[in-house]
């Protein structure tokens, strides 16, 4: 398929940056950009909104003293 996109100037130009430093031709940066936008998620990937909030579970936790030792992370890990 074929399409005909007029762009604004300072897009043209961003763009043609952008493909210099990845020594891409413009259209190649076009369509892998597309390529990635529109690609199905990955079924096993953590959402993003996700890992954020972990990380912000987590931060809280050690700031507020909420932790355990090292060396007893694991304990128990195997017992069935």
């Amino acid at each position: 398929m074929r399409i005909t996109i007029d762009l604004p100037q300072d897009l043209q130009v961003h763009l043609a940056e952008q493909a210099q430093q990845l020594n891409l031709s413009v259209e190649t940066l076009i369509l892998q950009s597309l390529q990635e936008r529109f690609q199905a998620p990955d079924p096993d990937e953590t959402p993003t909104e996700t890992v954020i909030e972990g990380i912000h579970q987590g931060l809280y936790e050690a700031l507020t003293g909420q932790t355990i030792p090292l060396s007893q992370m694991w304990d128990g890990i195997d017992a069935d």
